[in-house]
C-alpha cells in the first residue's frame, strides 16, 4: 500500500499520483523519495523490457538514478506549475512544497529540474495548466524566468546545472 501518515497514492487527473493528507506550507517537507540507486547503464536495459520502470527512474547523481520502483515516488507526476520541488537532501530525494499544498491536493514537480542537457529524454505534457509547455525537456529549454525561479528555490541541483 502506497500510503504514510503525510501523502498517499490515489487515482488522479494522469493516472495514479501522490496526494497530501493534510495541509503543507511552502517549504515544508512532503515527503521522502526511496528506491534503489542504480547506474545509467542499468536504466537503458529497463528501457528494453519496461519502458515505463526507465521513464520512473530519477537521475540522482552524474552517473547514477534512483529507481522508486513500488515506492510512492514511482507516482510523482509532472506539472508545468508545479507545487513541490524533488530536492537531493545528503544522500536522499525529497518532495518539498514550493507553494502551499491543501490535503487532498495532488503533490507535483516539474520534470525537467533533473533533466539535465546532455539528456535527450522528452514528454509530451498532459499537466492540463493553463501555462503547459506542451512537451517535457531538458531543464535548459525552460522559459528564463521559470529557470531562474527554479534556480534560486534550489530546485535544479548542481550536477544537473553542470550539464551546460
Amino acid at each position: 500500500m502506497h500510503r504514510s501518515k503525510n501523502v498517499q497514492v490515489e487515482i488522479v487527473r494522469n493516472g495514479r499520483g501522490i496526494v497530501t493528507r493534510r495541509d503543507f506550507a511552502a517549504g515544508e517537507l512532503v515527503c521522502r523519495i526511496r528506491g534503489k540507486i542504480v547506474s545509467a547503464s542499468t536504466v537503458w536495459r529497463y528501457w528494453d523490457r519496461d519502458p515505463q520502470l526507465a521513464a520512473n527512474c530519477i537521475r540522482f547523481d552524474a552517473e547514477r538514478f534512483l529507481n522508486p520502483h513500488l515506492q510512492i515516488g514511482a507516482f510523482a507526476n509532472h506539472s508545468c506549475r508545479p507545487n513541490a520541488a524533488l530536492m537531493r537532501e545528503g544522500k536522499t530525494l525529497v518532495l518539498r512544497a514550493i507553494a502551499p499544498i491543501k490535503a487532498g491536493g495532488e503533490v507535483t514537480h516539474d520534470y525537467s529540474t533533473y533533466i539535465g542537457a546532455d539528456d535527450v529524454w522528452t514528454m509530451r505534457c498532459n499537466c492540463g495548466e493553463r501555462t503547459c509547455r506542451g512537451t517535457v525537456r531538458r531543464f535548459d529549454r525552460l522559459p528564463e524566468r521559470t529557470l531562474k525561479r527554479y534556480v534560486k528555490l534550489g530546485a535544479i541541483p548542481d550536477f544537473i546545472l553542470g550539464t551546460q
